[in-house]
């Protein structure tokens, strides 16, 4: 198909967009040189983001002794890149309130991406290390769904976590079973997976003890109790926590930004939207296989070097298929996330 031309008029309304928002920028960053010239600013020191609303964040001072744990309204300079929850930064704080201005970046050591539904890779979340993938007996915990979030983690090399919450409500024998058999399948794959009740409390304290010293993110779809952990977790801490349709039988979004906790322990966790299904569409074919651990060791020994690893002979996934060392919902779900693409 020929590239179509773009109109006279189309071309001027693309370059008046880009002009008004250059323009919008200069203007915000015209107030903040106002702020550096007036001498309202303090010195640079180093600084946490806890939240993120639109053009400003709330930023946690982590340096300064005067300001340590206090939380500023900052705005930030217009070359900065996209900023997240959990990213550390360096700032300036208002001599006046309790505002400030962004004025860098510090390098991540990590970060977590998704699409949005434009197909547009957008940061979620920085420096994590862990990704807690929430899950409940309803919404039903599809296993193509917890590899889609398994094989992002995998691919950003952040440690994700299995966390079957909601065990109270889990009284259906079919049910458990078959929750049980599919969580084995992760647990020999070499998956942390652990099971809680905010109602009943049971196995708060192991998750307790692996979050703390560390920077965790919860996700999962909406209505398997990400924000009842939170309150569980972080007594004190009101997140508001939505019911389940009983029509879709799928939770409403309640936590509206991300937002990062302390654990008394010194941890942290960064409370983010819920999420019904995580796209891979912006991943190569080899990122996606390289995100399934357990295939990892028959990479590379296929006969054919553009093996789809499905009925080809000499296909090294396929024989780790057949002697065991892969299983059967595991390799269909890699089949349907590359037939998504």
């Amino acid at each position: 198909m020929t590239k179509r031309n773009l109109t006279r008029r189309q071309n001027w309304r693309i370059q008046k967009i880009q002009d008004e928002r250059i323009e919008r920028a200069q203007k915000q960053e015209v107030k903040i040189e106002q702020q550096f010239d007036d001498g309202d600013l303090g010195p640079e020191q180093l600084g946490l983001i806890i939240s993120h609303y639109g053009a400003q964040l709330d930023i946690e001072s982590v340096e300064s002794v005067e300001s340590l744990g206090g939380v500023w309204r900052c705005h930030l300079r217009a070359n900065l890149p996209p900023l997240v929850t959990g990213d550390r930064v360096v700032w300036r704080a208002s001599v006046k309130d309790r505002s400030g201005v962004v004025v860098a970046l510090v390098d991540r050591k990590s970060i977590l991406s998704r699409p949005d539904q434009r197909g547009k890779v957008k940061p979620v979340a920085a420096n994590i290390d862990y990704i807690v993938l929430v899950i409940a007996s309803l919404p039903t915990p599809y296993t193509n769904l917890i590899d889609r979030y398994l094989v992002a983690a995998e691919t950003v090399n952040i440690e994700p976590v299995i966390l079957l919450n909601k065990i109270d409500l889990l009284t259906d024998p079919e049910c458990k079973t078959s929750l049980n058999d599919m969580l084995k399948t992760y647990k020999q794959i070499g998956y942390t997976v652990l099971t809680g009740s905010t109602v009943s409390s049971n196995g708060l304290t192991s998750l307790q003890v692996l979050l703390s010293g560390n920077t965790s993110v919860f996700v999962g779809q909406s209505g398997v109790g990400k924000s009842s952990l939170v309150n569980a977790l972080l007594p004190g801490i009101d997140v508001r926590v939505g019911a389940l349709s009983g029509v879709t039988g799928k939770g409403a979004h309640t936590t509206t930004t991300a937002k990062l906790y302390h654990f008394p322990t010194g941890g942290t966790l960064i409370d983010s939207p819920g999420i019904r299904e995580f796209g891979l569409w912006h991943m190569t074919q080899n990122e996606i296989i390289e995100g399934f651990r357990e295939f990892r060791p028959f990479l590379g020994y296929c006969r054919f070097r553009n093996c789809s690893h499905k009925k080809e002979p000499g296909c090294a996934i396929c024989q780790a298929l057949e002697e065991g060392n892969i299983s059967p919902e595991r390799i269909n779900s890699y089949w349907q996330i590359i037939g998504s693409l």
